[in-house]
C-alpha cells in the first residue's frame, strides 16, 4: 500500500514540476488580423502598408497612419491595386536585371 502511494506522489510531483508551454493556444493563432476593412483611407494619411497572408484568411492589408492607428484596407481598393500591380512589376525588373 506504501508502494502505491509513493507512486502517486511522485508522479504529482513530476508533473507539477513540467515547466508550462510558451506557445500560443490555436485560437490565437489561426485568429485573421483583419474582421472589417475600410474603403476609404486617404493615402496621404498612411505612413506604413503592411500585407499579411494567414492560411485560412483573405488577403488583408494593414495600414499603420500618421496618428498612430492602424487600420485593415480593403485590397479590392482601386488606389491599392494599382501600388500592387507596379510594385509587383519592379519586382520583376529588377529579378531579370540581377539575371
Amino acid at each position: 500500500m506504501d508502494v502505491k502511494v509513493l507512486a502517486v506522489l511522485v508522479l504529482l510531483a513530476v508533473a507539477l514540476d513540467v515547466p508550462p508551454s510558451t506557445a500560443k493556444p490555436i485560437s490565437l493563432v489561426e485568429r485573421c488580423w483583419c474582421r472589417s476593412t475600410l474603403n476609404t483611407v486617404p493615402q496621404r494619411s498612411i505612413r506604413e502598408l503592411k500585407f499579411l497572408h494567414t492560411p485560412n484568411c483573405p488577403f488583408q492589408v494593414i495600414a499603420k497612419l500618421k496618428n498612430n492607428r492602424e487600420v485593415c484596407i480593403n485590397p479590392e481598393t482601386k488606389w491599392l491595386q494599382t501600388y500592387l500591380k507596379n510594385a509587383i512589376n519592379k519586382v520583376k525588373k529588377s529579378r531579370r536585371r540581377a539575371q
